[in-house]
């Protein structure tokens, strides 16, 4: 696994917490939660099926267990998907929105995307995240105040502001139930991608131009990987248009899309969504 490179120092968030302090929290949590996972190899866990959702294993649960220790302080909630949702979070003004293995069909099926997805929310905003894929040796970080680095390294959006030739990260299960068809022909490359947060940090560090979901996710499922596509200046937007809010009553997001601010009303036109711009 490269080396966890926390991005240099930048200004505080409101409340005087300094962001770079939350990114090395995020920092030393994802390389726990690494050596766990090394401990578990995919093959010899065994595998549940929540009602209504997908698979869930050891290697889930095991990675809660650690994120859930190493980092919430008193004071700031918390909200995953392998935890019982506490309503108290909805007081906290910072919460923990965490997915432990974001794309665990993949990784029961060996294949390299699926991550850890730690994201923190400051007033229902994501304000730093971090996403290890733990498969392909990439880890990605960053916050509002400090930008992104991907490997230690800095890392941006793309500069595209058309769709012609762009690359588009797709989710794999809606290519599977035949829900991309409609832009089967379109000037862009869609390749199919497991986890949705995995997704969105390769949309952050510039290795593909944007990636959307034409179906609901969890804020868990998204909150690092919001944090992250913001923070390396681009632009995330609902299907109704509008910039997503987080710690509601109801987790649960409409559907989204991720790109460079400059490609965000090529990417609504495509969609037929409302066309709001940043």
């Amino acid at each position: 696994m490269s080396p966890m490179t926390t991005p240099a120092p930048g200004s505080r968030t409101s409340d005087g917490t300094d962001q770079v302090h939350a990114l090395r929290r995020i920092q030393a949590a994802l390389e726990a939660a690494v050596e766990v996972l090394r401990g578990l190899p995919a093959d010899t866990l065994r595998v549940e099926h929540k009602p209504g959702a997908g698979p869930v294993t050891e290697a889930d649960w095991a990675v809660n267990e650690v994120l859930a220790k190493l980092l919430p302080a008193e004071g700031e909630g918390w909200l995953s998907e392998e935890s019982r949702d506490d309503p108290s979070r909805l007081a906290r003004r910072r919460v923990w929105a965490v997915d432990p293995l974001d794309g665990t069909k993949e990784f029961v099926a060996g294949v390299p995307e699926w991550c850890v997805s730690v994201g923190l929310l400051e007033d229902g905003r994501p304000v730093a995240g971090g996403i290890a894929n733990p498969a392909t040796g990439e880890v990605f970080l960053g916050c509002l105040e400090t930008g992104v680095t991907y490997n230690g390294r800095a890392a941006r959006v793309s500069d595209r502001l058309s769709l012609d030739g762009a690359l588009v990260l797709a989710s794999r299960s809606e290519v599977d139930r035949g829900e991309w068809e409609r832009f089967r022909g379109a000037p862009f490359t869609v390749r199919p991608v497991g986890s949705v947060a995995y997704k969105l940090a390769l949309v952050a560090a510039g290795l593909a131009d944007a990636t959307w979901t034409l179906v609901p996710k969890h804020e868990w499922d998204v909150a690092a990987g919001v944090a992250l596509v913001l923070a390396a200046g681009g632009s995330v937007r609902t299907r109704e248009g509008s910039p997503l809010r987080f710690n509601q009553a109801s987790p649960r997001l409409t559907g989204l899309t991720a790109q460079p601010r400059g490609l965000l009303p090529a990417v609504q036109r495509e969609l037929g969504w409302p066309q709001e711009v940043d």
